[in-house]
């Protein structure tokens, strides 16, 4: 199921533009009309804040210390995932960036017809892990909650820990294989098992790169993952993650 949440949000410019639409057909006087834009405007602002403040993509994407160099606290929402759900760091973050390449806004282009006309998107993908209204509403429902957010790393981490568990359980795939999670990830547990992917060569692709990049990130992280535990002021090592 798709929350309401997700609706308002993404419809939010929709109700704007009507509201424009039934301002200007009413004719009010010149102040009443400036009052009624500028709290339009405001109000579209405040809806639009996250979006206004979410973080620019990472300039280096082939070195996972350089992106949580630039934000330490994907770091902490991917180890919090991987303490919940077992699917390793570098493995979250390769999804991720095979999806969005770290945008957090990021959805399929519309279709065009006449070159210009804009058309349906082909599909209701959203965010960083580019999750489909459906099991973004099952994941909501079993792990999650009605704020979760796509366009929010924290949760986008959270929802590839729980999609890549659930493979596990359902089709017996290894957490350490990113390879055939990302197979599963992309045609879910059942394609995976009737072998879906294996005829579609994009798909193909894209695990194998999903998997060349997991690796080079967990040996990066190797090298670089002391620099983001204990980095807090109240976490006092020895007792803080290690």
């Amino acid at each position: 199921m798709r929350h309401p949440v997700d609706g308002f949000m993404d419809g939010y410019m929709d109700g704007f533009m009507n509201c424009f639409t039934a301002f200007r057909s009413s004719q009010p006087s010149a102040a009443v009309t400036k009052l009624r834009l500028w709290a339009s405007l405001a109000f579209v602002l405040l809806l639009s804040g996250c979006a206004t403040f979410a973080p620019n993509p990472p300039q280096d994407q082939s070195n996972i210390c350089e992106i949580f160099r630039e934000q330490p606290s994907w770091y902490d929402y991917a180890q919090e995932s991987e303490e919940k759900w077992g699917t390793p760091i570098a493995t979250q973050m390769s999804f991720i960036q095979q999806e969005s390449s770290f945008r957090s806004h990021v959805r399929p282009d519309r279709k065009r017809y006449l070159g210009f006309i804009p058309g349906p998107r082909p599909s209701s993908a959203k965010g960083y892990a580019q999750a489909q209204d459906p099991v973004w509403g099952e994941y909501q429902d079993q792990a999650g909650s009605l704020f979760s957010r796509r366009t929010h790393m924290k949760h986008a981490t959270d929802f590839i820990g729980w999609s890549t568990r659930r493979s596990q359980q359902q089709a017996g795939i290894s957490l350490s294989n990113p390879e055939h999670l990302y197979y599963a990830y992309h045609e879910g547990a059942g394609g995976y098992q009737r072998g879906t992917y294996r005829g579609k060569p994009q798909v193909l692709r894209a695990g194998r790169q999903v998997s060349a990049r997991a690796n080079r990130y967990q040996a990066q992280l190797n090298a670089c993952e002391a620099e983001f535990q204990c980095r807090k002021f109240y976490q006092v090592w020895p007792f803080c993650r290690s």
